[in-house]
């Protein structure tokens, strides 16, 4: 974990850290991703048994899981874990409710008329990831805005240990979301197989979710035919503290994005100087008994880091330049920092806010951008399960009082047959 006191320095390692996963060429992966994509659309199923036996080893014999298998999982799941995923559900539909967006129009002094018109996708696909970890709450995270949406056919796809099993509590999520299509698929080849359809599998118009970084090469590259969501890169959190955050809670807030992943990266930004000190003390003192020590310490070595700044408005200078998936902000009035925060992807104010009450059941999404994508971008919703028309309806009179503008316009753009479009309908 780099440790550093200047401005610039941390500048450059901010920049450094928001370029270790770039999409751009990597041609390798582009090429095995692009391999894999056309097989599976020129063979399907067994395109997808193929490199499912190959890269995860088992032939996924059937696909999909049966409901009974669904229905199974939940039974088996312990009481405690049924409410706290009900409590998730509740409060994560409860806040993207809020967020559907509505169809308006607006009539004119002419009588004519102008709509926007939103509906949800017939068809959506989401990938929930496996491997290192299993995330149930990314279920919840991506059926309930689809749902919100009106979203009608939803498909699940997630990887499968070597026996073809999928987490138990990621199918309990799936039953207690209402999705009975939940395929023991996972990788580049699932998204082909949601892009493309096969006899298996329903072509769908949107795929969500994240993975890894064959999965986010396979939905870049099938982007045009159908939509995705975003390019997930791996997880970030930033933390920005002053002398009044306690150093063992900012310690263990920077443990919890490492140990997503080994490309995670942990930052902290303050103004104290004791503070940094304790908390790269107690990272590493925390480290000793960690269970998911190995990736942790890959994590913190080379993409965490804690910078010591003049002051706050440093910190937010470079926080803004950084433009974290996740932000945290401890400090005496966090609200007043707020202000002047303009990138992130969901910003966490006081110490009773760690980032993993985000990340399971506070409401707001938590599929969020990643890599600097703050900047013009934001979480996954139920707009991304949604697209939108332009009604028009103009009658005589609207027309004739608009028609010199529109011919000008035309013409001014060489485009002789839009005037004349509307010209004929005023012949005698």
């Amino acid at each position: 974990m780099k440790f550093l006191l200047n401005k610039l320095d941390t500048s450059k390692e901010l920049k450094r850290i928001s370029e270790r996963a770039s999409f751009d060429g990597n041609y390798e992966i582009n090429s095995i991703v692009q391999n894999i994509l056309t097989d599976i659309k020129n063979n399907g199923d067994e395109a997808i048994r193929k490199y499912t036996e190959k890269f995860d080893g088992f032939v996924p014999d059937p696909m999909r899981i049966s409901e009974k298998e669904l229905e199974n999982a939940w039974n088996s799941t312990s009481p405690e874990l049924k409410k706290a995923l009900e409590n998730a559900k509740k409060r994560i539909e409860e806040f993207h409710v809020k967020q559907k967006p509505t169809s308006f129009h607006i009539k004119g002094i002419d009588g004519d008329f102008m709509q926007k018109r939103w509906l949800p996708v017939s068809r959506a696909g989401l990938y929930i990831p496996g491997g290192r970890a299993a995330y149930p709450s990314t279920v919840l995270m991506n059926v309930i805005p689809a749902k919100v949406a009106g979203v009608q056919d939803i498909l699940i796809t997630s990887p499968a240990n070597e026996d073809g099993k999928v987490n138990q509590t990621v199918l309990a999520a799936a039953y207690l979301t209402g999705i009975s299509d939940v395929f023991r698929i996972g990788g580049a080849q699932a998204i082909g197989g949601l892009a493309f359809g096969t006899k298996q599998i329903k072509k769908v118009d949107v795929i969500s979710g994240p993975g890894n970084i064959f999965v986010t090469t396979a939905k870049k590259l099938i982007y045009g035919s159908t939509g995705i969501d975003s390019l997930a890169g791996p997880s970030e959190i930033l933390i920005i503290a002053d002398n009044t955050a306690k150093p063992a809670q900012i310690a263990s807030d920077l443990l919890a994005q490492a140990e997503h992943d080994p490309l995670a990266s942990a930052i902290l930004l303050t103004t104290s100087d004791k503070q940094a000190k304790e908390v790269y003390d107690l990272v590493y003192k925390k480290l000793d008994n960690h269970p998911r020590k190995k990736i942790c310490t890959d994590s913190i070595k080379d993409w965490g880091l804690i910078s010591v700044c003049s002051n706050l408005e440093d910190c937010i200078d470079l926080c803004n330049q950084f433009a974290p998936e996740h932000l945290e902000i401890i400090t005496s009035n966090p609200r007043k920092i707020l202000d002047q925060i303009e990138n992130a992807g969901a910003i966490f104010l006081g110490q009773w806010t760690p980032e993993a009450v985000g990340d399971y059941l506070a409401g707001p999404n938590h599929t969020l951008p990643t890599g600097g994508n703050a900047r013009f971008s934001g979480a996954l919703g139920v707009e991304t399960f949604m697209k939108h028309s332009s009604v028009i309806e103009f009658n005589k009179k609207s027309l004739e009082n608009n028609k010199v503008d529109i011919i000008n316009l035309a013409l001014s753009e060489g485009l002789h047959s839009h005037a004349q479009s509307v010209e004929e309908r005023f012949v005698d």
